[in-house]
């Protein structure tokens, strides 16, 4: 089966509480940890909650990481999706692991759009081709 993406699904645990509830460090993070894993960071949007906690997205031209953080768990939930076959979501996970600092992470892996034959990643619609 031939997928169009790969999501990882990642839980950053015993971080870095001051790391997690930092909006401007949080959103530096993504954007670095998307920029070394070669995506194209498109634009992006994050969120500080009261007393604590972070949620951002970072759209990257492949799709997105998504994060929201508990600082007072020591805990960060991310969503790493990319699409096409030139980036690797586990570049972006491992440097997200390093800069928060998690001395336990479970993450998992999934095949998003998964077709019998391969298939382009950008194929050309019906109607703009007509």
């Amino acid at each position: 089966m031939q997928a169009l993406g790969r999501q990882i699904l990642v839980e950053f645990y015993d971080c870095d509480r001051e790391v997690l509830n930092n909006e401007a460090l949080i959103r530096e993070i993504l954007i670095e940890g998307a920029r070394r894993s070669r995506a194209t960071v498109i634009t992006d949007t994050f969120h500080s909650f009261s007393p604590h906690g972070v949620s951002g997205v970072v759209v990257i031209a492949e799709s997105h990481v998504a994060i929201h953080t508990w600082p007072e768990h020591g805990y960060a939930a991310v969503d790493i999706f990319t699409c096409g076959e030139t980036i690797d979501p586990w570049v972006i996970q491992k440097y997200l692991e390093e800069r928060f600092r998690a001395r336990n992470v479970s993450s998992m892996e999934l095949k998003r759009g998964l077709f019998p034959e391969r298939v382009p990643h950008k194929p050309v619609l019906e109607e703009a081709a007509a």
